[in-house]
């Protein structure tokens, strides 16, 4: 009875642990029984899928089915080969994703268009998808993803405490920059000109800078919160501790994705009631492209494409410097690590007693096995 509810009390904590977003504090986690395993049948079903890569839209429906066959043959016979490789029967259903069924998963496919019709293309998009595919499903079930998401979005007002509290911070600065760029030329025309794939591309450059500064800067305040946070529990294994550095990385990311955002409403709603079309004109020589008008204290406004991509752009400026401020802002950079402290403490506290009555179990299992085997 005493061993159920001991096992029973594991099982809780590792609920526990996923529910706060770090599902590699359980120590008994392998990608092939707890991750990939899970998502057998989502595999085996795009892995089926994919058979259709054979084929090609050039050819008739007859050369096409053929091809079909073939490749379902080809796929078999692959299968069979690794299971007597591995011991089992040729038809045997594999029970385990391991790193051998991955790279099948993964290369078979992909040769099918290269076999039929040689189609080096389609054979490198379908590896990539099929790599993509496993790394999301590491990301989700693996490293927890939804309930980081989940913790987070529970956390979504002190979030936003914590966001406004740095925009508070920052406001002169912001203001400064703000006022002396918003109203010029100079940036309505960088903003304005550009296609759409262009203007994507400068927006993805900033958040990519902005990405790449977190995700430097975050292993050292990792090691730092575990110091804070960790008391006497042993030390987190690499895994585990890229395991808290993603739930900050999302944490943060939440902050500067809630000051964008906030910034770019404000640009717009000060654009909208300030950017009239004489003014556009000087800037545009157009009065751009009205998305939406509407009459307010009698002068009639208007939201224009121009308006947004200017606040977009801005918008995203703010949210690189906001990812920058984190962590240089000493005072913030404080408080941000106290929160996290204050709240990872318990999941801390947590992985000691889980360790604890891990060793327990495991020294009460062989002191079992040496009796029986007396």
């Amino acid at each position: 009875m005493a061993s159920t509810t001991d096992d029973a009390r594991l099982r809780e904590y590792e609920r526990s642990f996923r529910r706060a977003g770090l599902p590699l504090f359980s120590e008994d986690i392998d990608a092939a029984e707890d991750i990939f395993n899970r998502a057998a049948a989502l595999l085996g079903l795009v892995f089926l899928g994919e058979i259709l890569g054979a084929g090609n839209l050039d050819w008739s429906w007859w050369q096409n089915a053929l091809a079909i066959a073939g490749g379902l043959a080809i796929l078999l016979v692959a299968i069979g080969l690794a299971n007597r490789a591995r011991g089992r029967p040729f038809s045997a259903i594999p029970r385990r994703l391991g790193r051998t069924e991955l790279a099948g998963f993964v290369l078979l496919p992909s040769l099918l268009p290269l076999l039929f019709g040689g189609q080096l293309g389609s054979a490198a998009v379908t590896a990539a998808a099929n790599l993509l595919l496993l790394g999301l499903i590491y990301a989700v079930v693996g490293l927890g993803l939804v309930s980081i998401v989940r913790w987070v979005l529970t956390r979504i007002v002190s979030q936003l405490r914590s966001a406004l509290s740095l925009i508070a911070r920052a406001v002169p600065l912001l203001a400064i920059f703000v006022l002396l760029s918003f109203p010029t030329q100079e940036l309505w025309e960088i903003f304005s000109n550009p296609t759409r794939g262009i203007f994507a591309t400068i927006i993805g450059m900033l958040a990519l800078l902005g990405v790449a500064f977190l995700a430097v800067r975050l292993p050292r305040e990792a090691r730092r919160l575990e110091d804070e946070a960790g008391g006497d529990s042993p030390p987190l294994r690499r895994r585990q501790l890229f395991n808290v550095e993603l739930v900050m990385f999302v944490s943060q990311a939440t902050q500067v994705l809630l000051v964008s955002l906030m910034i770019g409403v404000f640009l717009t709603v000060f654009g909208v009631l300030a950017v009239a079309d004489e003014i556009r004109i000087r800037w545009l020589e157009s009065p751009g492209n009205e998305l939406l008008g509407f009459e307010l204290f009698g002068e009639h406004l208007e939201l224009t494409a121009e308006l947004l991509r200017v606040a977009t752009g801005l918008a995203a400026f703010s949210g690189f410097y906001f990812s920058i401020a984190i962590f240089t802002d000493s005072t913030y950079r404080h408080e941000f690590l106290e929160e996290m402290t204050s709240e990872m403490r318990e999941s801390f506290s947590e992985r000691t007693e889980y360790l604890r009555l891990r060793e327990r179990l495991g020294a009460g299992a062989g002191s079992e096995s040496a009796t029986i085997g007396g």
